[in-house]
């Protein structure tokens, strides 16, 4: 079984576009780091999403900096180019799911501010434990 299960961050927007025999594809690469410190490292899987899956409305969420967990068909692309070897992840994806929210850029002019509490204003909300009735029957 060939499957590689992973977390990471799209490096850039995905693409998409038509193949020559008429099969959608939607293109994007994926970081993901290991070890800590000065040991940590990066390493980038070229992902691909085919068919009907690649034509519906999941690539406008997949952009830059969206941590995503992916499972997929793994294999290992190399080439040579100019007298240098070269060799790249590609993930054929069977499964991917959306993370949290994307990640706020660190080179944003103006980052979000930090979520504020707002007072209750002495009524119920409706939410929460509070809610409950106070006639519980049983103790």
């Amino acid at each position: 079984m060939n499957n590689w299960n992973f977390i990471g961050n799209l490096g850039k927007d995905a693409e998409t576009k038509a193949l020559p025999n008429g099969t959608t594809v939607c293109q994007f690469s994926v970081a993901t780091t290991s070890g800590f410190g000065d040991k940590q490292k990066t390493t980038w899987a070229r992902c691909a999403i085919f068919g009907k899956r690649a034509e519906g409305g999941l690539p406008q969420y997949l952009v830059k900096g969206q941590k995503v967990a992916i499972s997929g068909e793994i294999s290992l692309d190399e080439w040579e180019k100019d007298g240098q070897k070269h060799s790249a992840l590609k993930v054929n994806v069977g499964t991917i799911d959306l993370v949290g929210a994307k990640e706020p850029s660190s080179s944003s002019p103006h980052p979000a501010p930090p979520p504020q509490n707002q007072p209750s204003g002495g009524h119920d909300t409706g939410s929460g434990f509070d809610s409950f009735d106070d006639d519980i029957p049983f103790s």
